[in-house]
């Protein structure tokens, strides 16, 4: 597409060359741009779009990278890929050996931090504001966070720190009334109390004319909030004050896509001598109409038709299981009028839309709380009922404190539904589900149970709520298996595994998903190599099974699989059994091995790593060689 300013871009310095006009198109060619590629790539689209002039604002005034622009979560970030350098790379966004979809720094120099999980990112920017005075330096501090991030506990703190040590940086909020479900909350009803108020409307007005008057400053914002404390603090917009009161300056809202107005403010917030709060209102998807009337399925799409928004790509014939678990929890409910359902502002991405519409009084979205998740659910449970949180493996890491004191240590009723557990494809290292296994087996009280297929996983679910204690089921991102799901649950024997093929040579045992991949292997070994492979769906993480433990040390080498990270995981729990019952047969443990994995497609991402079929069979060949080669 020739003639366009974007085409010209090569770094955030170029904006300073741009006029408000010449930024207004600009913005109008990122769009298309992100529209195009993300049409066939998928991506987090409304987030993106509903910040390009935020973007384009904040690198026309700062010099960057001297000066730090740092983004919460990061799937706002598209813009700021596109004018740091990454344009001709652009297309390769999320896609294996291409471009991250969230910041990295060992991607770009204007990559702050690796952002991908919410409200992280006033505490990087006060840590970062702190060096600045340390060293003596002068350089910017700008953090971009979205609404709903700032509702997290993490992001509290650091508000509540910055407001003690009153260092100079600049908050930008993002406000779009949205995180990825709708939002909720007591802090969202404060900002659409904010945006609602005429009051606060003028005064935003009158705010303007003051700072225009005060000279090339505006006499900062400081300077207004005291010279206008009592009168406009108080009487007008009283709808202000947390963030007033935490010793932050807070601007009224202003037009989040208006350059020239967030031009204008940011100046002043940017020259000012202590922490100022700039709050945007925007929409998500700005720009695009089948993102802005769908902003929840547009926040993380597949590729998608750009005339119509509608999903393009082979047609879903079986069910994820995200959308088992969705189906299972409601008929456990009908069942039992004690289940109640948490989740962490993931309703739809954890299959509890049908519950919440069901049972709205037995369905709680705490927000961006994970913490909070665990801990209600803790008292849901000493009240006598059985809550089951559903968070993503990822997110859950957050709350690892909870659910060890709150739910563990006194033995309470909690299930956790791990969602997105193992590899998870485009989004990356910072939403790989890889640690689950291991910070949940650590745990006293806590039993872990990774489903081979969906009609498992809704035994799984069953049998947490009807053992008692706290029970963790981790399953996959994506597509099951395609078997039945039968229509009545049935107990999983605790800690015993079932055996999926017998054996001799070698004994491969498997967990969750990777049961598929070895059952592979082993028809591979018998046909292409005469070595017979005994397959165990080891079912449980915690407790190992130690007779599928003791049976499979008679073989000449055993395999545990498990899509987690191989320290503290579920193969080295199995060498633990082996360890008490005395047991000496060579172990391979595969998994991820002390790495974080980074973004692309699956079925990639499990070939590298040696956990498909091929590399399952191959990491059993070599070592069966070199027993055999030390045996000689």
């Amino acid at each position: 597409m020739a003639g366009r300013i974007l085409d010209c871009i090569s770094s955030p310095a170029d904006l300073k060359l741009l006029s408000d006009s010449d930024l207004k198109i600009l913005a109008r060619e990122i769009r298309e741009e992100i529209i195009t590629v993300t049409s066939k790539t998928g991506g987090h689209v409304a987030s993106s779009l509903g910040a390009v002039e935020t973007i384009l604002a904040v690198y026309s005034l700062i010099n960057a990278p001297k000066d730090k622009f740092i983004f919460d979560v990061g799937h706002q970030a598209y813009a700021h890929k596109i004018i740091t350098g990454r344009l001709g790379q652009f297309h390769t966004l999320r896609q294996y050996g291409g471009i991250s979809g969230f910041p990295r720094p060992d991607e770009s120099p204007y990559d702050v931090h690796p952002s991908g999980h919410a409200s992280d990112s006033i505490s990087i920017g006060v840590g970062m504001a702190k060096a600045r005075q340390l060293r003596g330096t002068d350089e910017k501090i700008v953090v971009l966070i979205g609404d709903a991030s700032i509702s997290g506990g993490m992001a509290f703190e650091a508000l509540n720190t910055i407001g003690q040590l009153q260092l100079p940086m600049v908050i930008i909020l993002n406000d779009n009334e949205m995180s990825i479900s709708k939002n909720v909350g007591a802090l969202v009803k404060h900002l659409g109390q904010v945006r609602a108020s005429a009051r606060y409307r003028q005064a935003r007005d009158q705010a303007q004319e003051i700072l225009e008057d005060g000279g090339p400053l505006g006499k900062s914002f400081v300077s207004l909030g005291r010279n206008v404390k009592e009168s406009m603090k108080q009487f007008v917009v009283p709808h202000t004050m947390m963030f007033e009161q935490l010793g932050i300056l807070c601007t009224p809202p202003i037009n989040g896509h208006s350059i020239p107005e967030i031009k204008s403010v940011l100046r002043t917030a940017l020259a000012a001598d202590g922490p100022v709060l700039v709050h945007l209102v925007t929409r998500k998807g700005a720009g695009y109409g089948p993102a802005e009337r769908d902003p929840e399925r547009f926040h993380g799409v597949g590729p998608y038709d750009i005339k119509t928004g509608a999903a393009v790509g082979k047609p879903k014939t079986v069910p994820t299981y995200t959308d088992v678990f969705g189906k299972a929890i409601v008929r456990e409910a009908e069942r039992d009028k004690r289940i109640v359902a948490i989740t962490a502002a993931m309703r739809d991405g954890t299959g509890l839309r049908p519950f919440s519409e069901k049972f709205p009084q037995r369905f709680v979205d705490v927000g961006i709380a994970e913490e909070n998740a665990i801990g209600m659910a803790s008292g849901l449970a000493i009240g006598g009922f059985k809550p089951v949180v559903a968070i993503y493996s990822t997110f859950l890491q957050r709350a690892v404190d909870q659910t060890i004191i709150d739910a563990s240590l006194p033995k309470l009723n909690v299930a956790f539904a791990i969602d997105r557990a193992g590899v998870v494809g485009a989004d990356g290292a910072t939403h790989h589900g890889l640690f689950d296994i291991s910070y949940m087996r650590m745990i006293p009280n806590m039993r872990v149970i990774t489903p081979s297929d969906e009609a498992e996983l809704t035994y799984a679910l069953h049998t947490a709520l009807e053992l008692g204690g706290p029970v963790a089921i981790r399953y996959p991102r994506g597509a099951a298996m395609g078997v039945p799901v039968p229509d009545e649950p049935k107990m999983l024997p605790l800690g015993k595994g079932d055996i999926r093929r017998e054996g001799t040579d070698v004994a491969i045992l498997a967990f969750g998903n990777m049961v598929k991949p070895s059952l592979e292997a082993a028809e591979r070994l018998q046909d292409e190599d005469g070595i017979s492979a005994r397959v165990v769906d080891m079912r449980w993480a915690k407790p190992i099974d130690p007779d599928a433990v003791s049976h499979a040390a008679k073989t000449k080498l055993i395999i545990t699989v498990e899509d987690g990270i191989i320290a503290g995981g579920a193969g080295e729990g199995v060498i633990e059994v082996m360890a008490r019952l005395g047991e000496t047969t060579p172990v391979i443990t595969l998994g991820v091995n002390d790495r974080f994995v980074q973004h692309g497609a699956v079925n990639l991402l499990m070939r590298d790593l040696g956990l498909d079929a091929d590399g399952i069979r191959a990491s059993i060949l070599k070592k069966l060689a070199e027993l055999e080669d030390s045996d000689a």
